[in-house]
């Protein structure tokens, strides 16, 4: 088959005007498998490769030869920015056919949205959210006459779905609008960055009979600058808190890392990710203020999910502008694959947390050919030599390298893992279902709830449990016939629009001033303080508690941060083992430069004297003891609880701390460190299990919904999703 001449006549004219000289592997044989098979398709290449064109070009064909009778394909995406960005690029291929595309989500308007449903034809691109509002929203009938011709459902980004709440969600959403549907559409998923492609495989065929072919195709090998610098940081010498004073902060120029950051995007087109909202704040206000310094343009953006929509739009369009600079910090909001233009460098500030985050945000830079260009920046604050031995480590340059060889060495990516018992959603879904029919007796709604996915491991006694709960404490009523209905305590929750989402929501305030909404901050400082936002000083002028809402005025100078605190995520023990190997093995790195170089260099000194790379625990001042566990966060988790319940009268152990996953520190009566290690191995060697570390008094309220579930419940979640005994037995026995 010739992929290009199969193709409607549309498609081969818009690839003729675009200057295509041919179709792309990965794009020819998604032509294959569409036009050929009955499969389901994942699409696993690099970002930049044509992943999404791969996926429209023969399924807009077969749509254009055979137009459905209702929507034909559904297209979910994770964000709204990466909606808005395939809709416009669909709108231009198929402004010559007769197929609409409608993008549904928050801020498109009702006029839109009321469009495509007196109308249903054409592509729906959505988000979880708002699917959910149609499946609560709207009855059967129209449900049917909305998808009943159903062809295709595309989900884009799809490892950032698998093996959290939200995909879970997704393969709950797509079950429940099969009854919809007259025939079982075909899924098609599209990622950069999945390292185990069965996992994924069966993620997208989940609940159907059709198999999943997978278009591998590297076209070929891409040219990738890296370079890794280290630099200390002073301590800060005030508390955190909000400036009153505008100006200049004290240490400003003593932060030499903002001044390599700020020549390395200077008159350029950058992206710098960081791992939270504040150090996106922090990094912009530095750069920016070194730029005004020197007489330049302010090209400077933040992107993060307290940003107004508006600033979001206006920093993407900046970045899309052709031959201007511009520079925009962000966390992961930019970390998916919109169209950004010909991005000239990424910077990446201190270790992302994954090999797959690091493969996203180098995917940003290195289009059309064009070698990617990635630069790390780790800081760490500059030691006064009374530290401890592990205070005295740099785990961000380390995490940075060993993130680095993992993929570059091994091509390795992190296996994602399913969530066994999903409780949050569990209540989600129910009262979902509840809310969509009216009534169900109790019997019908398990059915509902139970065959779907995402709950293959809820037992019958499990919900049963679950729905008396509910009921207790009226989330659910009976009505005197039997029936189930939602009950009063729960009607504001499921009326609410916030209730579409799985993920929970901060209550924050609304930050504008007299043109506009610039955002929204946590905790709003008193009237006359100054904090950052969007990258620049504000000054309070009024605050309206009801309405939740800051008036304020943009002011020079630098000023606190409007956040605290540091974002988390689970780091693979493969990341804390290669970091390990880093810190002994005797190799030299190409891209690690001056700072770096001599940062680990000395690292390796220290923990070679300290002998680290033959043990690890070793003793500290005091009767403080140090392990070193080379684990990922859900075994470190592990091990710290298996210390707790056990340990304490074992080793006569008087404290625990640490800073997960590196190290833990132990404050022990006689023990040694080779009683420690003796101990932890035979406590492993004991048939303990992740239940026996839970204390039946805990309540883990981890998720959005978690406050509606019982407790024993929340306790076997947490043991089964969060703990891991045979992965800690597996390590400890190598010890």
């Amino acid at each position: 088959m010739n992929a290009f001449s199969r193709l409607a006549p549309f498609i081969q004219e818009y690839i003729y005007n675009n200057g295509w000289s041919e179709l792309r592997a990965v794009q020819i044989e998604a032509c294959r498998v569409i036009f050929e098979t009955d499969a389901h398709l994942l699409i696993a290449a690099a970002t930049a490769s044509g992943k999404t064109e791969a996926a429209f070009l023969p399924v807009v064909t077969l749509l254009h030869e055979k137009p459905a009778t209702s929507i034909g394909v559904l297209y979910i995406g994770p964000i709204k920015a990466l909606i808005n960005d395939q809709f416009d690029r669909l709108n231009d291929l198929l402004k010559e056919a007769d197929i609409p595309v409608w993008a549904w989500h928050g801020d498109v308007l009702r006029s839109r949205k009321e469009m495509m449903l007196k109308n249903p034809q054409g592509v729906l691109q959505i988000t979880p959210e708002s699917l959910e509002s149609l499946l609560i929203n709207k009855k059967p009938p129209e449900l049917t006459r909305l998808f009943n011709d159903l062809r295709f459902i595309i989900i884009d980004e799809i490892h950032a779905f698998m093996g959290s709440e939200r995909g879970c969600q997704i393969l709950c959403q797509l079950a429940r609008l099969s009854k919809f549907v007259k025939n079982t559409p075909r899924r098609i998923g599209l990622s950069a960055t999945l390292g185990d492609y069965s996992s994924a495989e069966e993620w997208l065929r989940a609940e159907t009979e059709n198999p999943v072919i997978t278009a591998n195709i590297n076209d070929r090998q891409r040219t990738v600058h890296l370079a890794l610098e280290h630099f200390y940081t002073q301590k800060p010498s005030e508390k955190p808190g909000f400036s009153k004073k505008p100006g200049f902060s004290e240490d400003f120029y003593e932060s030499s890392h903002y001044r390599y950051i700020f020549n390395l995007t200077k008159s350029r087109k950058c992206l710098i990710f960081t791992n939270n909202r504040a150090e996106t704040e922090s990094v912009i206000s530095n750069v920016r203020q070194i730029a005004y310094a020197e007489g330049l343009p302010d090209i400077y953006h933040v992107h993060h999910g307290s940003i107004s929509a508006k600033l979001r739009e206006a920093a993407e369009e900046a970045m899309r502008e052709a031959n201007t600079p511009a520079v925009t910090a962000a966390t992961v909001t930019l970390e998916m694959g919109i169209d950004l233009g010909q991005l000239q460098r990424v910077i990446q500030l201190n270790a992302p947390f994954s090999v797959s985050s690091f493969l996203q945000r180098l995917g940003r830079t290195g289009r059309r050919g064009n070698p990617a260009d990635m630069r790390f920046i780790c800081t760490e604050e500059e030691l006064s030599g009374e530290e401890s031995l592990p205070a005295q480590i740099p785990w961000q340059l380390l995490q940075c390298i060993a993130i680095i060889q993992l993929y570059l060495q091994e091509r390795w990516i992190e296996p994602i893992e399913p969530t066994r018992y999903p409780l949050s959603l569990l209540y989600h879904q129910t009262m979902s279902i509840l809310t969509a029919a009216g009534e169900l007796s109790p019997a019908a709604l398990a059915d509902r709830v139970l065959t779907l996915p995402s709950f293959s491991a809820i037992s019958k006694d499990d919900f049963r449990q679950f729905l008396r709960y509910l009921i207790d404490i009226d989330h659910i009523e009976q009505t005197e016939q039997g029936e189930l209905v939602v009950g009063s305590s729960a009607e504001k929750i499921v009326r609410s629009f916030h209730f579409y989402a799985v993920f929970a929501e901060q209550k924050e305030y609304i930050v504008r001033d007299d043109s506009m909404e610039i955002g929204s901050i946590i905790m709003p400082p008193s009237v006359g303080g100054q904090f950052t936002l969007a990258g620049r000083t504000w000054e309070v002028l009024d605050i309206e508690p009801k309405a939740k809402t800051l008036w304020v005025k943009q002011v020079e100078g630098m000023a606190s941060i409007a956040w605290r605190g540091s974002s988390s995520a689970n780091i693979h023990t493969r990341i804390l083992q290669r970091m390990r190997q880093v810190l002994f093995e005797d190799v030299e790195y190409s891209y690690l430069q001056t700072g770096a170089k001599e940062r680990l260099k000395a690292a390796r000194q220290l923990a070679r004297n300290a002998g680290l790379n033959k043990s690890n625990i070793l003793s500290l001042e005091g009767k403080n003891c140090c392990i070193f566990p080379w684990m990922g966060t859900v075994a470190y988790r592990t091990l710290e609880r298996l210390l707790n319940v056990f340990g304490r009268e074992y080793l006569d152990m008087r404290s625990i701390g640490g800073s997960p996953p590196y190290f833990l520190t132990l404050k022990v009566g006689k023990s040694r460190p080779e009683d420690i290690r003796d101990a932890i191995v035979e406590l492993c060697q004991r048939e303990i299990t992740a239940e026996d570390l839970v204390n039946p008094q805990e309540a883990f309220k981890l998720q959005k919904y978690d406050e509606f579930i019982p407790p024993d419940l929340l306790r076997q979640a947490f043991a089964a999703d969060y703990l891991d005994m045979e992965e800690l037995r597996n390590i400890v026995s190598a010890w």
